[in-house]
């Protein structure tokens, strides 16, 4: 066996080395593509019925928000009828209720001063 032989038979027992861990990486490879397929399947699977619903919920929202934007209308109509009620009220009653409040104070004024002219007159 010359050194020529010896040095083919390492060359050759290298590159079966070398297939042999090709083929080892190749089939891990494999191995996770076939993983990473039925994790996106079961992604898939799970994600189009969450799809679904919350298509569905947004749907149920649209609704319940058109029904407070009525609600909300009808409270914005009531505030403004109640502010036109009190300003009524105020102009209405709310005069007449001063002048006698003014009154009802300057009476008690004077009573006062009368009673306390009556205790420096003793």
């Amino acid at each position: 066996m010359s050194a020529g032989d010896v040095a083919g038979l390492i060359a050759a027992a290298a590159f079966v080395g070398l297939v042999v861990f090709l083929g080892m990486v190749l089939i891990k490879l494999g191995r996770t593509i076939d993983g990473a397929t039925a994790s996106i399947k079961e992604l898939t699977d799970h994600a189009v019925p969450i799809l679904d619903e919350t298509a569905t919920l947004v749907a149920s929202s649209n609704v319940q928000l058109e029904h407070i934007d009525t609600v909300t209308t009808a409270a914005a109509q009531v505030s403004e009828n109640v502010s036109a009620l009190t300003s009524l009220f105020a102009a209405t009653v709310g005069g007449p209720m001063i002048k006698v409040a003014a009154f009802s104070y300057g009476v008690r004024r004077a009573l006062t001063g009368l009673s306390a002219a009556a205790r420096k007159g003793r």
